[in-house]
């Protein structure tokens, strides 16, 4: 097949990243499953994070607030595998695992800050409406 060529199930079969482009509204479009994830709290908290510098495991959960040891650990492994960062492991005892960014997770990270910006300048209003809707609902 051709680069950038499609299958007849809407998957690429063999693609160039410019060339194919997915159909989130379509059933069995894998593009679901990404927006799924990069749509996770904890994705764009720890992606925001490693967008200021690279970070150790320990440091990553002292910052993000309330992430447990094992969500952050599932989150960095999937983001790892989604090519939004990597994982170095230093041979010191003890073993010094530092996360970092990837150009990939960084072009996510720019799309997603007018989204951050947007939540936290407009929570207020959005408490009014939640607040309004609850009045209603009484």
């Amino acid at each position: 097949m051709q680069e950038g060529t499609e299958t007849s199930s809407g998957h690429p079969a063999e693609t160039a990243p410019a060339l194919w482009r997915g159909d989130v509204y379509a059933a069995n479009c894998p593009t679901r499953l990404l927006l799924d994830r990069i749509a996770d709290k904890w994705t764009v908290l720890l992606l925001t994070t490693l967008a200021d510098g690279p970070m150790r495991f320990n440091a990553l959960k002292r910052r993000v607030e309330g992430v447990s040891q094992k969500m952050l650990s599932q989150t960095l492994r999937q983001m790892e595998r989604d090519g939004l960062a990597t994982r170095s492991v230093e041979a010191t005892a003890p073993i010094s695992v530092t996360y970092t960014i990837t150009p990939l997770g960084l072009a996510l990270v720019q799309a997603l800050q007018p989204i951050i910006d947007w939540a936290e300048t407009r929570m207020p209003e959005v408490e009014l409406a939640q607040a309004a809707y609850d009045q209603r609902a009484v």
